[in-house]
């Protein structure tokens, strides 16, 4: 078939490249003057199971309501006239119970181990450079009493398969030297050692390459405005570079998922949540990170990517703005060098704030909604670069009306 992928980050061109590898014809879609220059350029670019755990849980509502009053909450909430955001954030809060917590978070990790894996049979099989690090994530608590309530919540995965291995202060120290000057700091740590980390957006653009050497055509710079529909199905994409028919369309734009499905009669429950990374280089710094790590106290997160550091942090519930300032930045800059003195050049941060598209339950939305040519692989939250490959094949197995591989009870609606 001829496929019409709306949507050119990470999850679009991984959907297209499955659907490729099906037999079919693939065009995609993108506003930007590249593929992966949104939310799948900034990201923390983690390939974590190992955080498999959803933001909808008992603690969030205390989290958000502190937000109103005190700006140092990981997860913050603006006031806002958008009435959208707040019939969101009444679903979100009602998935916010410890039984919907428990069953959501082993959903995502079921589709999170499941990508990984489908992700290795792709860089098996395909010469892509991206900066991997395949040496796992550290987990780690800045108290005792911190550390020993995260154990027992990574029991959760652990019990779903996630290796987990539980490290002090000098185990931390020892996995990663660069931590050495703030050792004092960690109480210790979780080290989850199947997890791994690499620049999404260099993965992305390096697929999308073989994606055109083998046929595909992708119209960046293509501005979407419209879907138009007959009947029970798609007849094609209107956009300001012409409309585009196909036999199949996949919808995976995003945060902008919701705009374009509204004006088709279709409601996803998708609201961008805004998230804030610094691109740090090297430089000639002695002891930068030697591999990804969390301080979960502070939930800032810290990736290395060859000659540079990505550091990421914050979740606001801002609406679909991606404006930022310095001080935006400030703090979790300021725990990076605490963490790392001698891990970057700091003064060379690179500042970028981008969009990611949170559904209530933090899973996905799959499949089909009342047109039978239209299918969605969209509202992939904070780990879509996890997710990616696993919902690519399982849009292509919907699509070829295969079985995936995975039971898709509870991820299928």
């Amino acid at each position: 078939m001829r496929v019409i992928v709306l949507g050119g980050g990470v999850v679009g061109v991984t959907t297209a490249y499955q659907l490729q590898k099906d037999g079919h014809e693939v065009v995609i879609l993108e506003r930007q003057a590249q593929v992966a220059a949104e939310t799948s350029w900034g990201n923390a670019g983690m390939i974590a199971p190992g955080h498999s755990f959803v933001w909808s849980s008992p603690k969030a509502p205390m989290i958000l309501l502190k937000s109103l009053v005190l700006k140092d909450q990981a997860l913050r909430f603006k006031l806002s006239a958008d009435p959208r955001l707040y019939s969101w954030s009444w679903l979100f809060l009602m998935e916010c119970t410890a039984e919907k917590a428990r069953r959501n978070t082993l959903l995502k990790h079921r589709l999170a181990a499941y990508s990984q894996s489908v992700l290795h049979e792709v860089i098996a099989g395909e010469q892509i450079e991206y900066d991997r690090n395949g040496r796992g994530i550290l987990y780690f608590h800045r108290s005792q009493q911190a550390l020993d309530k995260g154990i027992e919540h990574m029991k959760l995965l652990e019990s779903d398969g996630q290796e987990i291995r539980v490290l002090d202060r000098d185990g931390v120290v020892a996995l990663d030297p660069s931590l050495a000057s703030a050792k004092d700091k960690i109480a210790g740590g979780i080290h989850c050692p199947t997890d791994e980390t690499g620049d999404p957006a260099k993965f992305t653009r390096a697929l999308a390459t073989k994606v055109v050497e083998r046929g595909g055509e992708i119209r960046t710079g293509t501005t979407i405005s419209g879907i138009e529909t007959s009947g029970d199905g798609v007849t094609q994409v209107l956009t300001d570079k012409g409309n585009f028919k196909g036999d199949a369309y996949v919808l995976a734009l995003g945060s902008y998922s919701p705009l374009i499905a509204r004006t088709i009669g279709i409601g996803l429950p998708i609201y961008p949540i805004k998230g804030y990374s610094l691109t740090i280089p090297v430089g000639n710094r002695p002891h930068p990170p030697t591999i990804a790590s969390v301080d979960e106290h502070n939930l800032v997160a810290v990736s290395r990517f060859g000659d540079r550091i990505r550091v990421t942090a914050t979740a606001e519930f801002a609406g679909y703005d991606t404006s930022h300032k310095p001080a935006d930045f400030a703090f979790m800059k300021g725990v990076t060098r605490e963490l790392y003195p001698e891990g970057a050049d700091y003064d060379r941060a690179e500042m970028w704030a981008g969009l990611r598209p949170m559904t209530p339950n933090n899973l996905p939305e799959f499949g089909r909604r009342r047109l039978r040519n239209l299918y969605l692989n969209t509202g992939h939250g904070h780990i879509g670069w996890t997710m990616s490959h696993g919902s690519a094949r399982i849009t292509a197995d919907l699509i070829a009306g295969r079985r995936p591989a995975i039971s898709m009870d509870g991820l299928l609606n």
